[in-house]
């Protein structure tokens, strides 16, 4: 047999991937992902918050009264929320959290002004200038940095309460009625306090203020994400640091517990790849669902199963969709109201005041007529109500003297071009003739 035919007959097995970059960038896509999505959802108008009128969804006033869109939202929010937490737990600090997010750029910022060491850690010891970086330039340039990254990011709340077109008068410093006169002093108020946070606070927030952590401990499951170590092949890091070196909330990734500060993040998994990768084998940690290992098994069985949450929230979340669904396909869009005229009128009314409101960012137009009574005895100050946008309108019904003594009846109608129908019955009494 000729060499070249026994060569061709051994198996050639490709080496292994394990490539670190892919949940590296991955996370990096979520991080920054989730922020754009904070900016782009006031920018495009599918949520906002109006301080007169209230929530703003879709171009639509939702108001208190709109009883099943409020009221089903919040029900299909704290549901998704227990999901949440039963599942990926803390992923939500490591992939997602805005704060985490700033505030591991701010460690990136100091620690290449002034070094590594001085970056305040999670355990609370002093951070330690490099002398070297020890310099006023280099101090004015983390300020300057700081003070623009709290700009950036004290803009986001307030585009929640600006509307979309006065966004471009508030950072152009245009004269717009939609904005109060002392928005750049609350956005300057804002600023501070972000400033103190990225300064001051970072990690400490995760760690002892922050209110996710304390409810996803309440509902976390045995089944949730959590960190996986191969511990049959703990030969291979005996002499190796490295996945605790790269954890930003200093913890042992190797030993971690049902509760503890690790937030899911990866990045120590991907420092232990890092290693392997040069030997053609996978890390021992890895990001996994479903029960821990060994110990942990035991220490967990008291919290309940996954399947178990979900046998009970599930329901309730499509429940709380469902209502918030129904809430919009019967939405309406005007809202009509009478009452006495608020002016005096003595003992006997001969005045009401009918009040149309307009709930969505858009043109529209409302007709009013009035039935039950004779032409003869009664006049409405404007048979149709034109809005350019969301509003109030108020038109008069007045009475007019000649009517018989006692109790009429008569109905106000409203009736928009877009099928929109609404009528209220009034009492209306006359004691003397």
């Amino acid at each position: 047999m000729k060499a070249n035919d026994s060569l061709s007959k051994i198996a050639v097995v490709p080496a292994a991937n394990y490539k670190s970059d892919s949940l590296k960038w991955k996370r990096t896509a979520s991080k920054y992902g989730f922020i754009v999505l904070l900016l782009l959802i006031p920018i495009l108008g599918i949520f906002r918050i109006d301080v007169s009128s209230g929530f703003i969804f879709m171009g639509r006033e939702i108001w208190f009264g709109d009883f099943f869109i409020v009221f089903g939202f919040w029900l299909a929010f704290a549901c998704t929320a227990i999901l949440f937490y039963s599942t990926v737990g803390t992923a939500f600090c490591g992939w997602v959290c805005p704060q985490n997010t700033f505030s591991s750029i701010m460690d990136n910022m100091t620690t290449k002004l002034l070094g590594k060491r001085a970056v305040i850690d999670w355990e609370g010891k002093a951070g330690k200038i490099a002398s070297k970086k020890n310099k006023p330039l280099n101090w004015f340039l983390l300020v300057l940095q700081t003070v623009l990254l709290s700009m950036l990011v004290a803009f986001i709340p307030l585009m929640y309460f600006i509307p979309p077109d006065a966004i471009l008068s508030f950072v152009t410093f245009q004269p717009n009625e939609k904005l109060p006169g002392s928005l750049y002093w609350i956005y300057t108020v804002f600023i501070f306090i972000i400033a103190v946070n990225f300064g001051v606070v970072r990690h400490y927030y995760c760690r002892y203020m922050c209110i996710y952590r304390m409810w996803q401990f309440l509902f976390k499951t045995t089944d949730g994400l959590h960190l996986d170590y191969d511990e049959s092949r703990k030969a291979d890091c005996e002499k190796c640091n490295y996945c605790v070196t790269s954890c930003m909330v200093d913890i042992d990734p190797r030993n971690t517990n049902t509760y503890d500060s690790c937030i899911n993040c990866g990045a120590c998994v991907v420092a232990c790849n890092e290693i392997h990768e040069k030997k053609s084998e996978p890390g021992l940690l890895k990001l996994k669902f479903g029960r821990r290992r060994n110990k942990e098994y035991l220490a967990s069985r008291s919290i309940a199963t996954l399947p178990a949450r979900i046998s009970w929230v599930l329901p309730v979340w499509f429940l709380g969709v469902g209502m918030f669904v129904w809430g919009l396909i019967a939405y309406q869009p005007y809202h009509l109201a009478v009452y006495k005229s608020e002016k005096d009128q003595g003992a006997q009314i001969s005045e009401y005041r009918v009040n149309i409101a307009h709930k969505i960012y858009e043109p529209g137009d409302v007709s009013i007529s009035v039935e039950g009574l004779d032409g003869d005895y009664y006049s409405v100050s404007s048979n149709k109500v034109i809005f350019d946008s969301v509003g109030r309108r108020d038109l008069y019904v007045q009475i007019k003297p000649g009517l018989p003594k006692g109790l009429h009846s008569f109905v106000v109608k409203a009736e928009s071009e877009s099928g929109w129908k609404k009528q209220i019955r009034m009492q209306h009494f006359v004691n003397n003739g």
